[in-house]
């Protein structure tokens, strides 16, 4: 009887044991939590070791771990627990480069790789930068400096060509560079993160470049640059099957950007349920200035408050060695946007610049290119824009005489934004160079008499206008001004 016990006992221990395996204290490889040992090394040997006896996951518990550059291998978790932070050094020797990219935590070409709990990684990325600039001016470290400011140094975590990771719950903030790239990764999830890349000027908070299967979920992004940002750099790849849902984003420059670098595409992307605040430029911008495509794009329920334009749509020709790319099928649903009259992230640590003036409020725009580069298939559907209004001709001035529109330059060659054009004709919507655009359901309020009407579609053909409604005090006018277009119908 007592044998049968015995034996029952010591399998069931046997097999807690096997199930135990791998999890990993980060003590039992000398790793200090002091904030001030340099643990590169140990974390690294144990990220390796975990790796390379069948996979597990490695602990942190309340601590400061102060470490440079660690790479993440395949089969390992990282877990944070609350009150654990992932301390990165401000010695810009400390950082190596991995998939090619200098970086605090990377990976590259790892599988089934984890980093998850209530914990932070913590680039301090102020200190560092300015300590890049100091090795950079010394002739120390390569790179050209940008307006007196580093502009080589190290990104916060960058993955590159890895298989199926997740990151969930914790926090990434203070990278030097752009928070959290994942670059070419295939089936990534990213769920209920805080993001916060404001410690030094052009930090992005998450870029997405060129990945497949792909879902961020239930996070927040605060970025001094654009916050959630679609990139393809690789003519021969592209963005697909992307998901972004139940976010909250706020940017010194975009909140949900396409571009810039658009060498490939963008195609089946999704972005649901999500809200923008305190945001200098546009709540969403598609932008495909170096050929490429972008293809099937859906936004549904975006609510944006105080963000200085809601959506920019644009075709560019800035790389002369290939054809202008193209924008089509794009919808975008059930959006809210107020607009200020006054600048929307003042006070922020690194404010977004004040440029292209003088000009009035800027309208939203979709703006293709000539020569035969239109923006195709777009739907707006049940949006409400609300405008402060105000324009006035005597500050900046741009009229709806053919000789006014016509001086409109194209601008193919310059970056693109929603201000590049200086002063437009409308003050809520101004369309150039595209076909086959439905507004339905669409609402625009101007808080206060503009001198301009609030559409102009110009240079454009198939634009149909059903239910909608142009709401600006100070007496009637026409609101809609068309030029050198066919196929306008309003219902």
């Amino acid at each position: 009887m007592y044998k049968k016990i015995f034996i029952a006992w010591f399998l069931c221990a046997c097999c807690m044991m096997r199930a135990e395996a791998g999890d990993f204290n980060a003590s039992l490889f000398g790793i200090k939590s002091n904030g001030v040992t340099l643990n590169t090394r140990a974390i690294q040997k144990a990220i390796d070791h975990i790796s390379e006896t069948g996979g597990g996951t490695l602990h942190f518990y309340v601590g400061r771990y102060l470490t440079g550059t660690i790479v993440l291998k395949s089969n390992v978790t990282v877990h944070l627990h609350e009150g654990a932070i992932l301390l990165g050094s401000t010695n810009p020797h400390d950082y190596d480069m991995v998939g090619g990219t200098l970086t605090f935590v990377g990976a590259y070409r790892a599988e089934n790789i984890a980093v998850v709990g209530q914990g932070i990684i913590d680039g301090q990325g102020r200190e560092l930068a300015y300590n890049f600039l100091d090795q950079q001016q010394k002739g120390i470290l390569p790179g050209a400096t940008i307006y007196d400011r580093a502009g080589y140094r190290s990104k916060g975590v960058y993955l590159r060509e890895c298989r199926n990771v997740t990151f969930r719950g914790v926090t990434i903030k203070n990278g030097a560079d752009w928070t959290l790239m994942p670059d070419q990764c295939v089936d990534m999830v990213v769920d209920s993160v805080t993001v916060i890349g404001h410690a030094f000027w052009n930090n992005d908070g998450i870029d997405i470049v060129d990945c497949r299967n792909f879902k961020l979920l239930n996070s927040f992004v605060d970025a001094a640059d654009d916050a959630i940002c679609f990139k393809s750099h690789d003519a021969a790849a592209a963005s697909d099957n992307v998901e972004v849902r139940n976010c909250v984003a706020r940017s010194s420059a975009s909140a949900f950007k396409f571009g810039t670098v658009s060498a490939g595409g963008y195609k089946n992307i999704r972005i649901v349920n999500n809200k923008v605040y305190n945001t200098h430029r546009s709540a969403l911008t598609i932008a495909i200035p170096d050929g490429g495509y972008a293809d099937n794009i859906f936004v549904d329920s975006l609510y944006a408050y105080n963000t200085s334009n809601a959506i920019y749509l644009r075709i560019g020709d800035r790389n002369t060695s290939r054809p202008a790319g193209s924008l089509k099928n794009v919808t975008i649903q059930n959006m809210y946007c107020e607009i200020p009259a006054v600048k929307a992230d003042a006070g922020y640590p690194y404010e977004g610049p004040v440029e292209d003036n003088p000009r009035n409020i800027s309208p939203a725009s979709i703006v293709g290119l000539e020569g035969g580069h239109d923006i195709e298939n777009i739907t707006l559907r049940n949006i409400t824009l609300v405008y402060p209004g105000g324009g006035n001709p005597h500050y900046a001035r741009r009229g709806t005489t053919p000789a006014e529109l016509d001086a409109i330059p194209e601008m193919e060659q310059s970056y693109p934004e929603f201000s590049q054009f200086i002063e437009l004709p409308a003050w809520a919507f101004w369309i150039r160079h595209a076909k086959h655009i439905v507004f339905e359901n669409v609402t625009f309020k101007a808080g206060a008499r503009d001198y301009r009407p609030a559409i102009v579609i110009q240079e454009s053909d198939g634009v149909t206008l059903k239910n909608v409604v142009c709401d600006e005090p100070g007496g009637k006018k026409k609101q809609v001004h068309t030029y050198k277009s066919t196929n306008i119908t309003q219902q």
